[in-house]
């Protein structure tokens, strides 16, 4: 495993709609173990493969209960609503006021291309949703209402 470089913004590659992945083998566990890692060592809750120059439809979360990799992720199923703060590992020192759904549930493959289904509620929702919009080139920014230094509240 292997710390990667995360890319900011304004670099191109977050802003590129990423490829479904096809090929679940040794590559593909080396990216997500190297995800994980690099999203533990910039202490984020999140981390999608473009935020490390990949454009595969990957994702790697942990909100405090355990890792969790999706792979294709799509939501199926949202409910509620939420409001609140978000940030990006992308955009360090930046937040912003996002309005998201409170409940998810998402489809996805894990690393051996197996369907899974992950359900979460509140920041697991938050996150979820976060980073399946990095796959799809889309930024907490876009959808903030109000953008603020980490440092206001």
């Amino acid at each position: 495993m292997s710390i990667r470089m995360i890319v900011k913004h304004p670099n191109p590659v977050l802003r590129e709609k990423c490829k479904e992945v096809t090929k679940f083998n040794a590559n593909l566990h080396k990216l997500l173990d190297d995800m994980a890692e690099t999203m533990y060592d910039a202490e984020g809750v999140g981390l999608a493969a473009p935020q490390v120059g990949i454009t595969k439809r990957v994702v790697v979360i942990d909100v405090g209960d355990g890792i969790i990799e999706m792979i294709n992720p799509e939501i199926i199923e949202a409910k509620e609503e939420q409001f609140g703060p978000e940030g990006c590992l992308s955009i360090p020192g930046l937040l912003g006021d996002v309005r998201r759904a409170r409940w998810v549930k998402a489809k996805a493959l894990d690393r051996n291309g197996n369907e899974i289904i992950v359900e979460g509620e509140d920041l697991l929702a938050r996150a979820i949703q976060h980073e399946i919009d990095h796959l799809n080139g889309v930024l907490f920014i876009d959808l903030a209402e109000r953008t603020y230094s980490g440092k206001e509240q």
